[in-house]
């Protein structure tokens, strides 16, 4: 059954979109991340359309989010030795922070630095590519009533406005019934509306497109401003370093209460005290119920180092992992 919490929904949602994105236009390559946005608007659900050449000279500067800093450096560093403050666009704030991001960047070996006299210079190791094609904006309404078409009117309409996603989605569930359309007209016609019936488990057959959303993106011969386009990448890079499944950072698998329990094609969370899929709030250390592992679960007779909670965590990170492989290079020209 459909978890009951709307926590629960945002990772049957984001598993879909894993498994069957584009839901119209065919199979595209795609990261996916949950939670991410900007100091104005949170998204539930990120879709991130890759070139897949270009997101393989991605995965080749680490497997971590490089944070805005870090791209400022990263993005500027030449193919040649240069005195960082040459190399660098003005950054707009005091260069103090510029030399600290670039020590940074050159612990991570994102970059190489060295003194010349009183000097430090930088130069690139590799280029950094343009890996994403699209950003995709979802919200994740299982339960669409009157007030909630509202509140998702004025983010949607939000996000159109903006232009920062290039495609905005509401998804909803209909457990086989029809959704409202009074409710739907309420909607920007800018957006599109996926129906979900996440019953029977989660695939491709379990979404329908209600509405087919507009294309965002500019016109041609139009861009983005610079600024825009910086902060896609910040997504962006965000989504790479997060996905979806890291929930585990803001929750207790440390808990001898908590499992994964499969639901079709995705893994949720399960809280077996309390019988349901709990949200980050509630599965916390001040739960009532909260318990830790007993430490002979992690010391003798369990065949994973650290405890099932430890394992439960390496295997998000696994699956993590491995759709970052699925994403395959294109072939050759």
């Amino acid at each position: 059954m459909t978890p009951d919490a709307e926590f629960g929904y945002e990772l049957l949602v984001c598993r879909y979109a894993e498994l069957s994105w584009h839901p119209s236009e065919g199979p595209r390559p795609a990261l996916v991340a949950r939670q991410l946005g900007t100091r104005e608007r949170r998204w539930d659900t990120v879709v991130i359309e890759v070139d897949p050449a270009a997101f393989e000279r991605r995965r080749a500067f680490g497997e971590r989010t490089i944070d805005s800093d870090l791209l400022h450096v990263v993005r500027g560093a030449p193919p040649e030795w240069t005195w960082y403050r040459d190399a660098l666009p003005d950054p707009g704030y005091p260069w103090r922070y510029v030399r600290q991001a670039v020590h940074r960047a050159a612990g991570r070996d994102l970059i190489e630095k060295r003194r010349d006299g009183n000097r430090i210079q930088i130069r690139r190791v590799r280029p950094y590519p343009d890996w994403v094609e699209r950003i995709v904006a979802v919200e994740n309404k299982p339960d669409l009533d009157r007030s909630a078409a509202d509140r998702l009117a004025e983010q949607l309409g939000h996000d159109i406005e903006t232009g920062l996603a290039d495609e905005a989605w509401l998804a909803t569930e209909t457990t086989g019934e029809r959704v409202e359309p009074a409710l739907l007209r309420e909607l920007p016609v800018e957006a599109g509306i996926l129906a979900t019936d996440f019953s029977a488990g989660v695939d491709a057959d379990a979404v329908d497109v209600a509405w087919h959303p507009s294309d965002l993106a500019p016109g041609s011969g139009e861009r983005r401003d610079a600024e825009t386009e910086t902060l896609r990448l910040e997504i962006a890079e965000r989504a790479y370093g997060k996905g979806w499944r890291s929930f585990h950072d803001t929750m207790r698998p440390d808990c001898r209460h908590f499992e994964l329990r499969r639901e079709g094609r995705a893994l949720v969370p399960y809280c077996a005290a309390k019988e349901k899929v709990p949200t980050a709030r509630e599965c916390s250390g001040s739960c009532k119920e909260f318990s830790p592992e007993p430490p002979q679960w992690r010391t003798k007779g369990w065949p994973i180092e650290g405890g099932p909670g430890k394992g439960l965590t390496a295997l998000l990170e696994r699956r993590r992992e491995r759709e970052r492989d699925r994403i395959a290079p294109a072939g050759d020209d």
